[in-house]
Order: structure tokens, then sequence, then C-alpha cells
């Protein structure tokens, strides 16, 4: 077996490296200020109401137009030369350096942004009659920078080989973002414009359709850039630790938040109108415009990357599940520290008015939405599996969450005697002693039961691997070496192991297929070394190595 190395001397592959990161921070940096100098000369070209008559081209800003000319004619040509010498230098080694292909990933990142951020503000802008030619030339410019980049990257000769699939996913992530941010707007604005036509005779400021159309603009740009990265640019085939980072974090987590706190928003506004109604209307439908928007599109891109879960390994699903269980924990535990406040100032003797009530009816509000969440998701009821049990993930989440519970029981705790013992040597404030610690008691109580339950879990995790006997996962991480697409093998190896992988590509081309599910459980058959070496060979053969730590 040889393991892929860097051209140069033997063992001096740090000197390569550290040259292709200054090269390409270099280039990097370069192509930034030049695209910044042209976008400005541009701006200055089509914004031809501005520009001055006679000699004086400058204007009265003559610092900007310094700085545009320097930019560009300064650090244009010298990005132009460095670019040209790398290029004729890019074969063998140096395509597969990771340096070429986060230097390519970076810019294509940076340049979509950029460009799609300056136009959709141009077009934005222009529903309002405002035409800003400068966005319009920051867009032309990067989007021109974006093109060349994205150009080199499908080159058949020189594109990199490392790092191809993290300029889509990035791209799609923010596509995504301004999509669902606009279709919040978009339909917040609907939905508001209709309960002030049901409730309201009057309207105030700009026409609602206005607000509505520019948020459209947002939604379709970022939906156009979603689709194109993650359907043509096949952002949704990649797989790997970034990609299910993202859609565990932006398609589950961010999309989870959003969701519960529109829902729990919607339902505390419909409990404010059932049962406390000493705001104005007004007031009290103020947010729920933007809750329902936010559940809607939120519980959309929720859906869909919860489908996307089944072609994951096994740990990412769990993660996410992990992730949306921790979310409804926050929320049910906060909504009882709440209500347990809420009736503890229902008993004090200090009449605290008609916030307690609308308190109360917040606390519910994200109790009932959170609850559920965090049943549906964690099955507090299903009976453990051993095997899954052993995961690192779940004993993690259950200490974590048991370990952050305990300190801030303790705190509170620490601040309830504090309040009693400040009550009982100097009471000058008037406030009866529980109107001191309710709001702490009541945190007290909802982290106290939080930390309870995930501690008598964990040592029901304990047991149940004792049980069964197995002593914990015996694998931590998994290196794997082999020839070829690894994605296939890897998700085989973390459904059947549980541990972290590390793929290393071999730089023979031995025949090797894809070795069965069984011969994979037999090779790693009584394995217990925390690292453990796997290497692929012809014919589907599996060579399992356990390694010291």
């Amino acid at each position: 077996m040889v393991v892929r190395r860097s051209a140069g001397q033997p063992g001096s592959a740090s000197a390569p490296a550290a040259r292709r990161v200054v090269v390409y921070v270099l280039l990097f940096a370069l192509v930034v200020i030049g695209a910044i100098g042209l976008s400005g000369l541009l701006g200055r070209l089509l914004d031809t109401g501005n520009l001055p008559t006679g000699p004086n081209l400058a204007g009265s800003d003559v610092s900007a137009l310094a700085r545009s000319l320097a930019f560009t004619l300064i650090a244009g040509p010298f990005a132009s030369l460095l670019w040209w010498v790398l290029w004729r230098r890019l074969a063998g080694a140096e395509r597969e350096s990771i340096a070429w292909g986060l230097y390519l990933a970076g810019m294509q990142t940076v340049a979509l942004v950029t460009a799609t951020s300056a136009l959709l503000s141009t077009l934005a802008a222009l529903v309002r009659t405002d035409w800003q030619p400068r966005s319009f030339a920051i867009a032309l410019v990067w989007a021109l920078v974006w093109a060349c980049h994205r150009w080199m990257s499908r080159h058949h000769a020189k594109s990199p080989t490392r790092l191809t699939g993290v300029a889509p996913i990035l791209g799609a992530i923010f596509g995504l973002l301004i999509g669902a941010v606009g279709a919040v707007t978009a339909v917040a604005s609907v939905v508001n414009a209709a309960v002030d036509a049901l409730l309201f005779s009057t309207a105030v400021g700009d026409p609602w359709w206005r607000l509505t159309l520019q948020a459209g603009v947002w939604l379709l740009g970022g939906g156009l850039i979603w689709w194109w990265q993650w359907m043509r640019e096949h952002a949704q085939l990649v797989r790997g630790v970034l990609a299910d980072l993202v859609l565990i974090v932006v398609g589950i987590a961010a999309a989870a938040a959003t969701t519960l706190v529109g829902t729990g928003t919607v339902l505390f506004v419909l409990l404010r109108l059932a049962f406390a109604r000493e705001s104005s209307l007004n007031d009290i439908l103020d947010p729920v415009g933007t809750a329902i928007a936010a559940a809607l599109v939120g519980a959309l891109v929720w859906s869909y990357h919860h489908g996307l879960l089944r072609q994951r390994p096994v740990l990412s699903r769990l993660a996410a599940s992990l992730v949306v269980s921790g979310f409804g924990l926050v929320a049910a535990a906060t909504g009882l520290g709440i209500v347990v406040n809420a009736l503890l100032a229902g008993l004090a003797p200090v009449v605290v008015g008609s916030d307690t009530r609308s308190l109360l009816l917040g606390g519910l509000s994200a109790a009932l939405v959170g609850g559920p969440v965090w049943w549906a998701t964690w099955k507090p009821l299903r009976p453990v599996d051993p095997v899954f049990a052993q995961v690192t993930g779940r004993r993690v989440y259950l200490i974590l969450i048991f370990g952050l519970s305990a300190i801030v029981a303790i705190i509170t705790l620490l601040v309830i005697g504090y309040r009693v013992f400040e009550f009982a040597l100097d009471d000058l404030s008037g406030q009866s002693l529980l109107d001191r610690v309710r709001a702490p008691l009541g945190l007290l109580v909802a982290t106290g039961l939080a930390a309870g339950y995930h501690f008598s879990v964990w040592r029901r995790d304990r047991s149940a691997l004792a049980a069964a006997g197995l002593p914990g996962r015996a694998i931590h991480r998994v290196i794997l070496v082999t020839a070829g697409d690894p994605t296939a093998l890897r998700d085989l190896i973390a459904d059947l192991t549980g541990a972290a992988i590390t793929v290393w590509s071999r730089a023979d081309s031995p025949a090797d297929s894809l070795p069965s599910v069984e011969r994979l459980r037999l090779a790693f058959a009584g394995v217990t070394a925390p690292r453990v070496l796997v290497v692929v060979g012809a014919g589907g053969s599996v060579d399992v190595v356990p390694l010291r730590n």
C-alpha cells in the first residue's frame, strides 16, 4: 500500500504545503482587492447622473476614485500574473493539494454571495423605482469572478481533485437562507395585510404589496441559487462530515428552531386573544404575521431535509434526532419554569397586575409546543436498544444535558439562598419573600427535573449495556484506506461501528469492489481498539488492524 504524498523531497512535504498556503492566500487577497477596485470604477461609469462634467472627473469624491484606480491598476495585474504562473504549474501534486481546492471553494463562495446580494438588492430597489448603479456594478464584476473560478473548477485537466463539493454545499446554504428569509418576509407581509384589512380600516405607510414584491425578489433569487447548487451542481449527492453537518445544522436544527418559535408565538397570540385581552388588539396581533410565516417556512424546510436523512448513515440520523429533542426539551423546560413562576406570582401578597396572566400563557405556549416535539423525538417510553445505547453521541447528549441542567440548578439555588437571606436581614423593598424567589424557583424546578431525568436515563443505558454484555462502544475512530469513491463503504462502516471515519486514498488502484455487510461484520468481530485501520483491497477483501493510542 502506498499513500499519496505531495511533490518534493521525502519527508519535506511541509515546505510545499506552506508555500501553497501563502501563494493562494495572496492570490485570494489580490483578486478581492482587484474586484473591489474594478466594481468601483464600473459603478462610476454606470452612475451617469452623478458623473461630474468638465476636467474634474473625480468630483468631490477624489479619495474613492483614487482607491478604485489603485486597486484596479495595481492589484489586478499582479493577480493576473500570479494566476498565470500558478495555472501553468497545475498538474499532479499541485492539482491534488488541499490549498487549490480550498482557494476555489472560498473564492466561488465569496463571489457568489457578493454578486447575488448586490444583484438582488438592485432588483429589490427597482421595485420602489430606485436605481442603484453602484450595487449593479458590484454584481456584474463579482459575477464575472464567480464565472471564471467556476470554469477553473470544471477544467478537465486542472480542476481540483479534493474539496470539490465544498463550493456547491456553501452556495446551497446561502441560497436556502436568503430564500427562507425572503419567504418569511413575503408571507408575513401578506398575513399582516389580511389582518389589517379584516380588523382595521386604516393603512399607514407604503402599500403592502411593495414589501411583498421586494421579499419575493429575494425569495426567487435565493430559490434559484439553491436549486442550481443543490440540483445542478449536485450538492445533494455530496457525502462526508461537512455535508452531514450542514444538513443537520441548517436543514434540521435551524429549521426546527424556527418552526418551534413561530408555532409557540402563534399559540401565545391565540391564548392571549382568548384569555388575556388586557392589551389592545393591535398589540396582541402584531407578531402573528411573522410567527405564522416562520412556522410555515421552517416546517417546509424541516420536512424536506428530514426526508433526506433516510439516505444518510445512522449517526447522522441520530444526531438530527438528538438536536430536535434538545430544542424540544429546552422549550418545554423553559415553559415549565415560566408556568411555575406565574403560578407563584398569583400566590404572592403583592399585586403583580395583569402581566401574570400573559406570563402564564407564554409558559403554557412554550411547554405545549416543546413537550410534544421532545416526546416524539426522544420516545421516553420506548425500551432502550443496547446497540443504540452504545453510540457516543447519545451518551454525550445525556451527560451534556445533565451537566448543564445541574449547573444551572446549583446557580439558581444559590440565587434563591441569596434572596432568602437578603429578605431576612434587610427587607427594604417591600416585596414578599415569595415574590423575590418565584422566578429562580421556577427555573430550579425545570432544571432539576431535566437533570434528574437525564441522569436516570444515563444509568438505565449503562444497565442495559451491562445486561447485554456490552461495556460500551469499542471503536471510536476508523481510518479507511481505499481506492475510488468511499461514500457507500464509509456509510456501511459508520452504521456498523458508529465510529468517526477518516478516509485515505490509495496511490495504487487495485481492482477492489465494495465488500458485503457480512464480510465487514466478520472483519470487525472481536476488534475492541479505540482506533482501527481498515484497508480495502482487490476483490473486496478487508483487513482490520487495531491501532495503539
